[in-house]
């Protein structure tokens, strides 16, 4: 879903130096977060398709959205013997969340679509059952992003106001639940303050 997954795909590269690297960024449909499962999954078939023509020994589906409609669609279709190759996911961390906070109470931001999915209640009853999750769905955050406006005031504006329920329920560790969210993480350091933990999963992909 645009230029998210590029926070994903650093880390890839740091691992793996000396793999060639094949980004598709679909900033023509960007954000996913709005859109059904079914436009989701015909969006991803059809980037699958065009990274496998290219020879790709594996996919990773860098967004947390797409993961959540997509993956389960995506390993069916691409399961035969003609397609052995391992599809990535992504999913909001809440367990190393989970592990790493003191007082028991989490964070989530992410978008709509990633806070709605099945995957995510998955999560949420795994994971989730010995702390309080407090979820924030960022609309319009990821739009800012994508339009490369990572320090103006109207975006601090939004990430003041997602952050704010979140720290009022007393969370001292937030998820970024979206790949594109660490594009602002230096914002939203100075909204919450240093004493809260905040995590993201690219290097785990």
């Amino acid at each position: 879903s645009g230029v998210g997954g590029i926070s994903v795909l650093k880390h890839i590269h740091a691992l793996l130096p000396n793999e060639q690297l094949l980004y598709v960024a679909d900033s023509k449909y960007a954000p996913y977060g709005n859109k059904t499962p079914a436009e989701i999954q015909a969006r991803c078939f059809e980037i699958a398709d065009f990274l496998i023509a290219k020879n790709a020994k594996a996919l990773v589906v860098a967004c947390n959205t797409a993961t959540a409609a997509a993956i389960d669609a995506m390993r069916n279709r691409y399961s035969l013997p003609a397609f052995t190759l391992p599809i990535i996911g992504m999913e909001p961390a809440v367990k190393p969340a989970a592990e790493a906070s003191r007082n028991g109470i989490i964070g989530v931001l992410a978008t709509t679509g990633t806070l709605k999915s099945a995957q995510f209640a998955g999560l949420l009853e795994s994971y989730g059952r010995n702390v309080k999750v407090v979820t924030q769905a960022c609309v319009g955050l990821v739009e800012c992003i994508e339009r490369g406006e990572l320090y103006a005031d109207s975006t601090k504006i939004l990430i003041q106001q997602y952050c704010a329920p979140l720290l009022a329920e007393g969370a001292d560790t937030i998820v970024l639940g979206c790949t594109h969210y660490p594009f602002v993480r230096h914002v939203i350091e100075q909204v919450v303050g240093p004493k809260i933990a905040l995590i993201d999963t690219g290097a785990a992909v």
